[in-house]
């Protein structure tokens, strides 16, 4: 019962507090490190792409083990003085390791945005949510790239955390999001970082194979719940979730566009550079301000069911193993 009762109060703190500014945030921290370690890395390796590989192997390995290590000694630490202090402390890493609350504030802005200071105002809010170049969005490409950014998030910013809470607790959730920090920070495919970050890119694919596909399943069963299409949701994922330059952003992408009835992806400037990205989806009607809202609801809908399911076949796993 412990992780169970653990995960479920992390949730219910980030749905009700979100991310306070003041507060000190481990993702922070990770991202501290891996530019304090970049360079560094890079200097210790031949400066040739099998020198870089390298070095993105050693970042690769170290971040994610060293994350999961501080985590379970503190943890382990508190034990041995108070059981009550571990408690407390590991509801409040895996609290701040979800990102459902700030994920909702940060799209709504964009619609409000939109709303109160158009397409200028618009651009700014999603600027600060998507990697994609945001000056030459129209409102309604302003409103996708929110759309989409909570979908993708859904998986890896809020539903995987809870899968990895539920098996190993705070240490393997801060390990889980060190790897998805180093995707965010280095896994790109520019000359930068093609060799440097190829470890820290597949190593993301990997944790997040089986959630993206879990966030997918449970956004079709709460569609419903949250006022959208669950078969439209359905036919969506079934059909375009390979329509996607990531193994696993195109399953949550394309089951939020099945049960939205909208159109997502697409072309997009990214650093500069014109990616020609596939479309998920139909466009059935246009976009609009309010299916922010609406991938919101379901997002939130998606990781209740995927928290009961979890708490369910842990506690099934616990009883069958007595």
């Amino acid at each position: 019962m412990y992780l169970v009762v653990v995960t479920a109060l992390a949730f219910a703190l980030d749905a009700v507090f979100g991310d306070p500014r003041w507060l000190p945030h481990p993702v922070v921290a990770m991202g501290r490190a891996i530019s304090w370690a970049e360079p560094r890395l890079r200097t210790a390796f031949p400066d040739s792409p099998a020198g870089r590989r390298r070095a993105g192997r050693v970042l690769a390995a170290c971040l994610p083990a060293t994350s999961f290590c501080l985590v379970w000694a503190a943890l382990a630490l508190l034990g041995a003085i108070s059981p009550v202090a571990r408690f407390a402390a590991e509801v409040y890493l895996c609290y701040q390791l979800l990102a459902a609350c700030e994920l909702r504030r940060q799209s709504l802005a964009v619609a409000r945005a939109l709303a109160t200071g158009g397409v200028g105002a618009a651009r700014r809010a999603v600027g600060m949510i998507v990697g994609r170049d945001a000056s030459s969005l129209d409102a309604a490409g302003c409103i996708r790239a929110s759309v989409e950014t909570v979908a993708e998030n859904a998986s890896d910013g809020v539903i995987a955390p809870l899968l990895y809470m539920m098996i190993g607790g705070a240490p393997l959730a801060a390990a889980y999001k060190a790897v998805n920090t180093l995707d965010s920070m280095v896994g790109y495919k520019n000359p930068r970082y093609i060799d440097f970050g190829r470890a820290s890119a597949r190593l993301d694919d990997a944790a997040n194979w089986i959630p993206a596909r879990v966030t997918a399943l449970c956004m079709v069963a709460t569609a419903p719940l949250a006022g959208l299409s669950a078969s439209g949701a359905a036919r969506a994922w079934r059909r375009d979730h390979a329509s996607h330059l990531s193994p696993n952003a195109g399953h949550p992408e394309s089951a939020v566009a099945g049960a939205l009835g909208v159109r997502l992806n697409g072309p997009g400037v990214y650093g500069g550079v014109l990616v020609q990205k596939p479309y998920v989806g139909d466009a059935t009607r246009q976009i609009e301000p309010g299916d922010v809202a609406r991938t919101c609801r379901l997002m939130y809908a998606a990781s209740m069911l995927a928290l009961a399911a979890a708490a369910v076949i842990r506690l099934a796993i616990c009883l069958a193993a007595r």
